[in-house]
C-alpha cells in the first residue's frame, strides 16, 4: 500500500492473521515462509504474495485508486515554481556555510574539521531520507508520515545551531608561523 501511495490504517487483528480492507472489498494477507538461507520467500510463498499484490491492485483500481499519475492533470510551470524557490533556498544556505565553516575551525585542523560533519551529516542524515521515510510510511499508513524525519532533522539542526555554534565575525582565519 505504501508502494502504491495509499493512505491505510494498521488495527489489531487474531494473531496470525492480516487483512486488507479496500472500500467493502476485504482481502486475506498471505502468510509467507522464507527459504532456508532466509534472503527470499519460497516459490509457494512467492505465488501466494503474486496473487495478493494482483488482487489488492484490482480492488484499489475498482475503489478508484489510479494506478499511476497522469502526466496531463501535473502543473508542470508550478512544479517548475516550486523547484525554483527551493533551490534558490539551497543556495542561500551553501553560499555562506563554507566561510561560516572556515571561521569556525583553527587553520591546522580546518580541512578535516570542515569535511568530517559536513559529509556525516549529508551522508548519513541525507543519504538514509528515503529509507527513513519510507520505513516510517510503511508503519504508520500515513503518505504524509515520513515528512516528520526532515522536519525533525531541521529542528534539530536549529536548535544545535542555536546553542553551540558560536559566532565567527573578527576570528582570525589565518595560519600563524
Amino acid at each position: 500500500l505504501a508502494q502504491a501511495a495509499a493512505n491505510y490504517e494498521t488495527v489489531p487483528g487474531a494473531a496470525g492473521s492480516g487483512q486488507v480492507k479496500v472500500g467493502d472489498k476485504v482481502i486475506e494477507a498471505p502468510s509467507a515462509t522464507l527459504t532456508a538461507g532466509g534472503h527470499k520467500f519460497d516459490e509457494d510463498s512467492t505465488k501466494k504474495i503474486a496473487a495478493f499484490k494482483k488482487e489488492l491492485g484490482e480492488a484499489m483500481k475498482a475503489a478508484g485508486y489510479p494506478s499511476k499519475a497522469d502526466p496531463a492533470k501535473i502543473n508542470t510551470p508550478l512544479v517548475v515554481a516550486i523547484l525554483s524557490v527551493l533551490v534558490l533556498y539551497v543556495t542561500m544556505v551553501y553560499g555562506p556555510i563554507a566561510a561560516m565553516l572556515v571561521e569556525l575551525f583553527p587553520t591546522r585542523i580546518r580541512y578535516t574539521s570542515m569535511s568530517l560533519p559536513y559529509h556525516i551529516g549529508n551522508g548519513w542524515f541525507g543519504g538514509l531520507l528515503p529509507s527513513i521515510s519510507f520505513a516510517m510510511v510503511a508503519q504508520n499508513g500515513n503518505i504524509y508520515h515520513g515528512l516528520w524525519y526532515p522536519i525533525g532533522i531541521a529542528a534539530l539542526t536549529l536548535v544545535v545551531g542555536l546553542l553551540f555554534v558560536r559566532e565567527t565575525k573578527d576570528v582570525d582565519i589565518y595560519a600563524r608561523d
